[in-house]
């Protein structure tokens, strides 16, 4: 991005080219730039055909060893991508790549967060990204809703962007697109029909009126809670703990415990407490029958006392009681007696057993399966985990399924979990009421068939398949086009070449089949970007600016465009890899500035002085170019403007009561 960077470091160097790599090159050509690729070996099949004619030279050899570096001419190389599967290689080269070139840019392929932030104080200019979790929040969003495209945080607020279809009942029915931005949200793209537009951003024009049907793209602040899942009260009430106390819950499970030879000691201790408590019920009775003054709660203690062994607290003194007790009666308290300790006995050891059983294992109870509106994630690997755990931070309804009979089965204790070979496991999903399937196994033949067996058995679900191929993906894509393909190399690789140009990448989402990246900005002194309002870097380089941060001062979403860039400001911005192309090369022409306003008439002196305000604030001219030009009306505006541009300073001039009009 910046224009001091040395004449000679104009080449880009990518170690390893497995399906990661060749990713990697595709998205560092689309930005012009030379590539060269080392490969321990001279790969005998490329996921991508025509790799080797996109690489400007291909080094076959260790990219750990001098040699192989010199071949590559590691002191031209402004940038090294270290992209292994292995990441010890990749830390090991990239402190040999530090050695051998002390500046140029070392973006590695790692997960291990500590060593990465040593790394990156001792080392400089380096920087560290993990692909499986570059997609994750794509794979949660394809789950949650077809119109939520990206969520994000911004210095503690989060934003969203949204893909609407207007209903004619729709309040923003018959008003201009200009409208819908505000400081809170932000219009981003536009279409008279269902179809995508073409172009992300800008491609829309803002006089625009919203009609029914039509689409809109934007982006809005927002929480998190904006995913919870609706409260459906009554499918609350049969999942809360209660329910097992519902008489139909209560034979399920009395027949479970009497059908099931692994749970006899439930059986033997359900005998003991009817006995016990039968017991308990005879002797009550018995005692106040025969002692009428006796209370109810006297005879209760005494019978408990007696099956609690305490038959010598109640007939053991030799001192003759004041009245007469029948031997019979004083038999039965004997025989209560024997058998409190009989039977109490029994469930004080079955008591001992289940606490010395948990002494040791601690597994939480998960919750029952969901019946409805719920996300079944298949795989819980890395990405899997993370991609359940967003979703619970969304409060959705989740159900993980495993095919790794060795995981760990303390993971995401709060979900309901089926873990097995798929042949054991995948008919007890049920695929029919579920709301969304992501299919997201590091088998993509198995991946495959899962998505197969889930669009079987609903073909409405809303399905994520991940993919690690480039050519898989597009088979897919025709074998399922309404799912939603994700090739999580292909979206990483995007951030991968961003942060090769020294851009700090935030967040990614997809939008119109297209990889957006949340890229962050430093405006430095020689900066293609410094001095430039932010209406010339939103139209001109088609990037959407989020947030912007004078140096020490706060933060601000959604600025306006007026404000011009200084030495030292934070600009976040929504960019495809196309707009930081743009922006690293300083090239704005993807739209013209051939918009000009006509300036005729200012109804009142009043209206010239807050009109040429207007003038100077929107389109850029200094208060005296902008005073003068009213002192010589009607005239027309000498530099053109973009056109959102332009629409803008139009409705000022409106505003501040002053005729004028769009001339071409």
């Amino acid at each position: 991005m910046s224009d001091d960077a040395l004449p000679e470091l104009d080449l880009f160097l990518v170690c390893g080219l497995g399906s990661m790599g060749q990713q990697c090159v595709v998205a560092l050509k689309d930005f012009g730039v030379r590539v060269i690729g080392i490969e321990l070996t001279q790969p005998s099949y490329w996921d991508i055909p025509n790799l080797p004619e996109l690489l400007d030279d291909l080094i076959i050899g260790d990219c750990r060893q001098n040699h192989v570096f010199e071949q590559a001419q590691i002191h031209r190389c402004r940038a090294v991508l270290l992209v292994t599967s292995d990441e010890a290689i990749n830390i090991e080269t990239a402190l040999a790549v530090r050695r051998l070139n002390p500046h140029t840019r070392l973006v590695v392929r790692s997960a291990k967060d500590t060593l990465n932030q040593l790394l990156q104080r001792q080392l400089g200019n380096f920087i560290a990204l993990e692909p499986t979790q570059l997609p994750v929040t794509a794979f949660a969003l394809a789950a949650l809703s077809a119109k939520t495209l990206g969520f994000f945080n911004l210095d503690g607020t989060w934003l969203r962007v949204v893909r609407r279809k207007i209903e004619p009942s729709h309040s923003w029915c018959g008003r201009s697109l200009h409208e819908l931005n505000s400081r809170t949200q932000r219009m981003l793209a536009h279409s008279g029909n269902w179809q995508d537009t073409a172009e992300p951003f800008h491609c829309w024009h803002p006089e625009t009126e919203i009609c029914p049907s039509d689409v809109v793209v934007y982006v809005e602040t927002t929480d998190r809670w904006t995913f919870r899942r609706p409260r459906n009260r009554k499918s609350d009430r049969l999942e809360s703990p209660w329910r097992r106390f519902y008489p139909h819950a209560l034979k399920r499970l009395w027949v479970k415990i009497w059908s099931n030879p692994s749970d006899r000691a439930w059986r033997v201790a359900i005998v003991c407490g009817i006995t016990v408590f039968a017991l308990l019920g005879i002797g009550t009775v018995l005692f106040h029958r025969y002692y009428p003054e006796t209370t109810w709660m006297s005879a209760f203690y005494a019978t408990a006392i007696l099956l609690l062994g305490g038959y010598s607290d109640l007939f053991g003194d030799f001192t003759p009681l004041p009245f007469d007790i029948p031997h019979w009666l004083q038999s039965f308290g004997l025989l209560l007696t024997l058998a409190g300790t009989a039977f109490v006995g029994v469930l004080y050891a079955l008591l001992t057993q289940a606490l010395l059983s948990a002494r040791f294992q601690f597994p939480q109870q998960r919750p029952p399966l969901p019946t409805r509106d719920f996300i079944v994630i298949v795989g819980l690997g890395r990405v899997g985990q993370r991609v359940a755990a967003l979703l619970q931070s969304f409060q959705q309804a989740i159900v993980g399924v495993a095919f790794n009979t060795d995981l760990d089965p303390q993971i995401l204790p709060q979900i309901p979990l089926l873990i097995g070979s798929p042949r054991e496991v995948l008919p007890n999903v049920n695929f029919a009421d579920a709301q969304s399937v992501l299919v997201l196994t590091d088998e993509e033949i198995t991946n495959t068939e899962v998505a197969l067996i889930a669009r079987e058995a609903n073909p409405k679900v809303r399905l994520a398949i991940r993919t690690q191929h480039q050519r898989l993906s597009e088979d897919l894509a025709q074998l399922f086009p309404t799912a939603q393909i994700i090739c999580a190399y292909a979206v990483a690789a995007e951030a991968f070449a961003g942060a090769a140009f020294g851009e700090k990448i935030l967040s990614l989402l997809r939008l119109n089949d297209t990889t957006v990246l949340v890229t962050e900005y430093r405006v430095e002194a020689r900066d293609t970007l410094n001095g430039l309002m932010l209406a010339d870097v939103a139209y001109g380089y088609g990037v959407v600016p989020l947030l912007h941060q004078r140096f020490r001062g706060s933060s601000k979403l959604m600025p306006l465009d007026d404000i011009v860039l200084e030495v030292g400001d934070r600009l976040v911005v929504l960019a495809t890899s196309e707009g930081l192309r743009r922006v690293e090369y300083g090239d704005r022409s993807r739209f013209d500035r051939n918009t000009r306003i006509r300036v005729t008439r200012a109804i009142t002196p009043d209206s010239a002085f807050e009109g040429a305000n207007a003038i100077s604030r929107i389109a850029g001219y200094s208060l005296k170019e902008a005073r003068e030009i009213f002192d010589r009306l009607p005239t027309t505006l000498p530099t053109p403007l973009y056109s959102h541009q332009a629409w803008r300073l139009l409705r000022a001039l409106y505003q501040a009561r002053v005729d004028a009009q769009i001339v071409r």
